[in-house]
C-alpha cells in the first residue's frame, strides 16, 4: 500500500514554516492520541502523524522528502537520498506505550525528549507523572556504545529521613545502546532511568543496528572489478566489488553492524563512489582518449550505448 504525502498527513503546505509544522501536529497528535481518539485505526493515524512530523520537522530530511519524496528513505531505492537515510543523520529510538493497550509502542525517532513533547502536546500533568523516576544521563564513547561496558556512576537520592545522599552504582551498560536510548536500571520501585548520550563516529554512520561508511575507487576498478579492506565495527573486513558497479551502489555486509538489544546484529553497508581524477598525467590523458574513442559511435550515427557518465 502507497504511503501517503506526509504534508497531506499533517494538513500544510510545503511552504509551511517549521513553527506551523509543529502546531499542526500538536493539533493532531492531541486529537488522534489513541488515548483520546477510541475509533478504529486511531494507533496507526498517530504513528502516521508522527513519522510525517518527523521529517517534515528535520530541515535535512525535508530537503531530501521535497526532492525524492518517500524513496529518500528507502535503501532499496539505491541511494541514501541525502537526508533521513543513513548520510543524512537518523533519529534515536524511544519507546512508550499507551495506558488503554501496553502492545501499543510508538517510536519518537526525532525527538530529544519525547515527555517534554507530550508534556507541551497534553499538559504538565502527563509530563510529570512520566518524570517521576529519577533520571540520569551517561556519556558513552561510540565503541562503549557498539561493544558494552561497565561503568560507574553517582547519583544523589533521598533517605528516609528525605535528606539528599550521594551513592556509587556500577552500571552494565549492553552491546547495541545508541544515543538516545533509555533504559531502566534497579527495581521497578526505585530503579533509575538512563539516558545514553554518544556520539559520532568519525567514519561510521549509525542507523539503528546498521552501519555505513564509504570508499572511494577508480574508473577502471569500477569497470574490472577489485577487492577492498574496508573496517567494520567488528574489525576489518574483505569487500568484493564486482565488475560494472554502478557509482553509488551500496554492497551489503551481512550481520556485520551494530548487535541489536533483543539479539543479533544489523548489516554494514559500503557505498561506492567515483573517484575522477583532477590532474590525470599525460599518459592517463592518452588512454581515457582511447577509451573515449572506441565507445564512441561513428560519425553520423546514433549512439545505442550508455555514455560513462
Amino acid at each position: 500500500m502507497a504511503k501517503r504525502d506526509y504534508y497531506e498527513i499533517l494538513g500544510v503546505n510545503k511552504s509551511a514554516s517549521t513553527d506551523e509544522i509543529k502546531l499542526a501536529y500538536r493539533r493532531l497528535a492531541r486529537k488522534h492520541h489513541p488515548d483520546v481518539d477510541k475509533s478504529a485505526g486511531a494507533a496507526e493515524r498517530f504513528k502516521e502523524i508522527g513519522e510525517a512530523y518527523q521529517v517534515l520537522s528535520d530541515p535535512q530530511k525535508k530537503q531530501s522528502y521535497d526532492q525524492f519524496g518517500h524513496a529518500a528513505f528507502d535503501r532499496g531505492a539505491g541511494g541514501y537520498g541525502g537526508g533521513a537515510g543513513p548520510f543524512g543523520g537518523g533519529g534515536q529510538s524511544y519507546s512508550w506505550s499507551t495506558s488503554g493497550n501496553p502492545n501499543i509502542q510508538f517510536d519518537f525517532g526525532g525527538f530529544e525528549d519525547p515527555f517534554e513533547l507530550f508534556e507541551q502536546i497534553f499538559g504538565g500533568g502527563f509530563g510529570a507523572a512520566m518524570r517521576r523516576r529519577p533520571t540520569y544521563q551517561l556519556n558513552l564513547t561510540f565503541d562503549e556504545a557498539i561493544h558494552g561496558v561497565t561503568k560507574e556512576i553517582e547519583v544523589e537520592e533521598r533517605n528516609s529521613q528525605g535528606r539528599l545522599t550521594r551513592k556509587r552504582l556500577k552500571i552494565k551498560v549492553p552491546a547495541g545502546v545508541d544515543n538516545g536510548t533509555r533504559m531502566r536500571f534497579g527495581p521497578s520501585a526505585d530503579g533509575l532511568d538512563i539516558v545514553f548520550r554518544v556520539p559520532r563516529h568519525p567514519h561510521f554512520l549509525r542507523e539503528g543496528a546498521d552501519i555505513f561508511s564509504e570508499i572511494n575507487i577508480t574508473i577502471p576498478q569500477l569497470v574490472l572489478g577489485d577487492i577492498f579492506e574496508v573496517e567494520t565495527v567488528s574489525g576489518k573486513v574483505k569487500v568484493k566489488v564486482p565488475p560494472g558497479t554502478q557509482p553509488g551502489s551500496l554492497v551489503k555486509l551481512k550481520g556485520k553492524g551494530a548487535p541489536r538489544l533483543n539479539g543479533g546484529h544489523g548489516d554494514h553497508y559500503v557505498r561506492v563512489n567515483l573517484n575522477v581524477p583532477q590532474n590525470p598525467s599525460k599518459e592517463e590523458k592518452q588512454l581515457y582518449e582511447e577509451l573515449y574513442h572506441l565507445s564512441s559511435p561513428p560519425a553520423g550515427e546514433a549512439s545505442k550505448k550508455k555514455g560513462w557518465f
